[in-house]
């Protein structure tokens, strides 16, 4: 279900691509391992990179207790982007040419995850990286926990952009003889490299990265 969109996150320009279903906004922000983050302090305005995941209807982030952006992100709105590029659409005209994508932004402020919720959530974030790898790791300690904050900000204002299939030319450019069409783009996972210190076989989490 469609929700309605708020004051900043209607989409006036391609409005077409909008679309502000939880469903497909979920989607995008689980298939990220990246977001971008906008917020403003005394030095100005600032757009930083920061690992990301979902629980439910939050995205969480974590940082060292002493950064600047996560001290910021619990004292002002901000907005977080997520872009995931599939292609390259070569039209006839050059100025047809354009992008697949899908694209999210949430605006909001960010809030402390208490204590209790911590680990958990740290843990979720251990699963989204790598599911499985948490039951084979060390841990955190006390001491490093202590030394870590997780945020968390709302999914309800927020929208996605999508933009899928072949190039749309005008009418009057379809004679012109040149090729046009969609160049993909996707992720995709390597072969696992082990460290040269290790010398276990690979759990299965490792083997399956490839292929999963």
């Amino acid at each position: 279900m469609n929700t309605a969109p708020s004051l900043r996150t209607q989409v006036k320009r391609g409005a077409p691509k909008a679309s502000y279903d939880p469903a497909l906004l979920h989607a995008i922000v689980d298939a990220a391992y990246i977001c971008q983050i906008a917020f403003a302090d005394a030095h100005g305005v600032h757009c930083i990179p920061t690992a990301c995941w979902r629980s439910g209807d939050h995205l969480y982030i974590h940082g060292s207790n002493g950064s600047r952006m996560l001290q910021r992100l619990t004292e002002q709105d901000c907005c977080v982007t997520i872009t995931h590029l599939d292609g390259i659409v070569l039209a006839r005209s050059a100025f047809s040419h354009t992008m697949n994508y899908r694209s999210a932004m949430v605006y909001g402020r960010f809030e402390a995850v208490g204590e209790a919720a911590k680990r958990q959530a740290l843990e979720d974030f251990m699963e989204h990286l790598v599911p499985g790898r948490q039951a084979l790791v060390r841990a955190g300690n006390d001491k490093e926990f202590a030394a870590t904050t997780a945020l968390r900000i709302s999914l309800a204002e927020a929208v996605c952009k999508v933009r899928s299939g072949p190039p749309s030319d005008d009418e009057e450019d379809l004679d012109i003889a040149t090729w046009a069409g969609v160049l993909p783009l996707a992720q995709v996972r390597g072969s696992p490299v082990p460290d040269p210190r290790c010398a276990l076989p690979a759990p299965d989490h490792v083997r399956d990265w490839a292929t999963s």
